[in-house]
């Protein structure tokens, strides 16, 4: 089996300890990270490279950055999204592990709705897009993993009318992801868990992860080749409770060997 998680952690250094004992518990062969907030030259190698993972990172001081861990070698392919001509983002990273292409993704926020930030959410999906049609091309299992930013529906909302507006939820977000899935990717928690209340993300404010009020908005897209693959598919809700925590909890799926 193949273990491949995705986790927006938030700021690398701030959750550096829970991710080393989440990595410890999970064990997982294959870690896609996003909004690590740094530079490569002060990612925390030394404190991961211990547990046996190799690195690799599009990193940017503060913001974004994305990062792939594997047990294997990794041979990326690409560190920006296809089409962005002056994108200067850390928002995407594409790697071959194990004969498997994975990509992490830290799409835009988009918010307000009202500004510039919500079209270049929707220009970024529509590059993701285009990308993903030619990947599947391919015919290579793929693996779509990362904080999308989007709402599959309703049942991804803890509270639908709330947040109609937002950028997380608005249609027209919600029309790009769907669209990738309508080219043939799977989304692995809804193929083998499709009640809907399940949740990655929880605000820090009035109490949203004691209410269990969040939404899902991190997501693992399969292509055929890998869904035809897949035995199991999770959240792990642990790492959210403990203390000082990310705002998002792991994802995770198995793909048999």
């Amino acid at each position: 089996m193949v273990k491949i998680a995705t986790w927006n952690v938030n700021s690398i250094k701030m959750r550096l300890g829970h991710l080393v004992d989440w990595l410890n518990d999970a064990k997982p062969d294959i870690v896609l990270l996003q909004e690590i907030k740094t530079a490569e030259d002060s990612f925390p190698r030394l404190e991961i490279e211990s547990l046996g993972y190799k690195i690799s990172i599009n990193g940017q001081k503060t913001y974004n950055g994305v990062a792939i861990l594997a047990k294997q070698p990794i041979t990326v392919v690409a560190n920006r999204l296809p089409g962005g001509d002056g994108d200067v983002h850390s928002r995407y990273l594409e790697a071959v592990v194990g004969g498997v292409r994975v990509a992490s993704i830290y799409a835009p926020n988009g918010n307000p709705v009202e500004s510039e930030k919500f079209g270049y959410k929707l220009e970024w999906l529509e590059r993701l897009h285009r990308h993903a049609k030619d990947l599947l091309a391919t015919r290579e299992p793929v693996v779509f993993g990362g904080d999308f930013n989007v709402t599959v529906d309703d049942g991804d909302v803890h509270a639908p009318e709330a947040w109609k507006n937002d950028a997380l939820c608005r249609p027209e977000s919600r029309d790009l992801l769907r669209r990738l899935l309508y080219l043939g990717f799977t989304d692995a928690i809804r193929a083998l868990s499709p009640e809907v209340g399940r949740y990655t993300w929880w605000d820090y404010r009035a109490g949203a992860w004691q209410r269990d009020e969040g939404l899902r908005i991190d997501h693992l897209l399969l292509s055929p080749q890998a869904a035809d693959r897949l035995t199991a598919a999770d959240i792990d809700r642990k790492p959210r409770g403990r203390e000082k925590a990310s705002d998002h909890t792991p994802v995770w799926c198995e793909l048999r060997a």
